[in-house]
């Protein structure tokens, strides 16, 4: 992966109606992000769920593709008839879906000959022009195309992957973040927060975010920024804000 001085960006997609309906809990947003900000410098600026409805999948990939760096799909990949995502993604962007040749030759390869049908070959069926995303864990690979990356819904399974998207990516700055717990309500600091942010406001981003620890009440301030030396600055702030106010802080 290639680094350039900037700030990157991504969406990230969940398709599928059983997050929508709650019979499956998403754990791929915090791991995708997490891996992005931590290993690629790249902010995730948006997250949307949608049904498995091809319009629906359309509409949103040629959205996000537009207003982001890159876009990160998860589910739809499978082989059963409600997997088409990769088929949506090939009528947004106007390209054949067909057989990826690398991809129908590791399938072939992991299921053997015999126990091919045709489920199995449904996946490796992408956009013409699609570049592989390896998969360690179950063989069936994720693909890319333009900037979209297109990786399965099982957390287990994505999270054996998602290494392979670094040789697509080019990445911005690492993003630091640091958390400081106060033992006291939102109300108590916000106007002094917002001034600090304010201050900070075009290099430092800070989030405040109520917790119940220990029966008692608190806030967690987490600031984030490509720039140690402006989080130093900032949190030598909140740190000023907590005395000045005879606010303890809570230490982890």
């Amino acid at each position: 992966m290639k680094k350039k001085n900037k700030k990157v960006n991504a969406a990230i997609l969940i398709i599928g109606n059983e997050i929508l309906s709650g019979r499956t809990q998403d754990k791929n947003v915090s791991f995708i992000s997490n891996w992005l900000n931590e290993k690629c410098g790249i902010s995730v600026n948006e997250v949307r769920i949608i049904p498995d409805l091809e319009k629906t999948i359309i509409n949103n990939i040629l959205d996000l593709s537009k207003k982001f760096n890159y876009v990160f799909t998860t589910g739809g990949i499978g082989p059963t008839h409600d997997d088409i995502t990769a088929q949506s993604i090939s009528k947004a962007f106007n390209v054949k879906y067909e057989f990826h040749k690398e991809a129908f030759r590791i399938l072939e390869n992991y299921y053997g000959r015999l126990n091919f049908n045709d489920g199995r070959k449904k996946m490796a069926k992408m956009p013409r022009g699609s570049k592989l995303i390896y998969n360690p864990s179950s063989a069936a690979p994720g693909f890319v195309f333009k900037n979209v990356f297109s990786l399965p819904g099982v957390p287990s399974i994505l999270s054996s992957m998602i290494e392979n998207c670094k040789m697509y990516l080019i990445g911005g700055l690492k993003i630091y973040s640091k958390t400081l717990n106060l033992y006291t309500v939102e109300s108590n600091i916000s106007q002094k927060l917002s001034f600090i942010q304010k201050k900070f406001k075009k290099t430092v981003d800070i989030g405040s975010y109520p917790f119940f620890r220990l029966g008692k009440i608190g806030v967690s301030i987490v600031t984030r920024s490509t720039s140690t030396i402006k989080l130093k600055r900032v949190n030598k702030d909140l740190i000023e804000l907590a005395k000045d106010k005879k606010i303890k802080i809570l230490k982890i």
